[in-house]
């Protein structure tokens, strides 16, 4: 696997080793083992996934403090643009954000770690997405940001008129006023 790092530390784009031939392809998409000696030693304990249409917009999300998550993200079928902002309080790159294109034909991963906001667009007819948690879902410490703040000035690839979103992801506050952010200087691995 291809390990790419990212501006932002922490963050990093996956390339898995493809093995393909007249038949197909195959690839390993996760090895705890090698993931903790290329990326970061966590543990994922749950996996999820999602099915959306073209202009679907879920994000930016966070868990907040012990409930804090890191996300190994993936697409199985369709393209996204997948971003992670940094929301960790005294970080250098406070507020900056990374955003890669994930398809089911480049088979990239994307890992957000602990601190930051998650979200991602879909940019096909519709898209398979799947991602794996280091920490359980837990409704009542869910954080979020507004997917079109101003100050964080991401080109999600699809005109804001075509955005899709729930009405809870209408309703998030931008980052300078959002009540809860991480602290740079705190572990969140234990």
């Amino acid at each position: 696997m291809n390990v790419i790092q990212t501006e932002i530390d922490g963050v990093v784009i996956i390339e898995p080793n493809v093995f393909g031939d007249d038949r197909g392809n195959f690839f390993e998409s996760f090895s705890e083992k090698v993931f903790r000696e290329n990326v970061c030693n966590t543990r994922f304990i749950q996996d999820n996934e999602s099915k959306s249409r073209y202009g679907v917009l879920r994000g930016l999300h966070f868990q907040k403090g012990e409930f804090a998550q890191s996300k190994l993200v993936r697409v199985v079928n369709g393209r996204v643009l997948d971003v992670a902002v940094d929301i960790r309080k005294g970080s250098p790159t406070f507020g900056r954000h990374v955003a890669v294109e994930l398809t089911g034909e480049n088979k990239r991963q994307f890992f957000v770690p602990r601190g930051f906001a998650h979200g991602f667009v879909v940019l096909s007819d519709e898209a398979v997405f799947q991602y794996k948690c280091d920490n359980y879902y837990a409704p009542q410490e869910e954080g979020a940001i507004a997917w079109n703040d101003p100050d964080l000035a991401i080109d999600w690839k699809v005109r804001p008129e075509e955005i899709l979103l729930s009405e809870k992801d209408q309703k998030h506050p931008l980052l300078k006023d959002a009540p809860y952010l991480f602290d740079f200087q705190t572990n969140y691995y234990g």
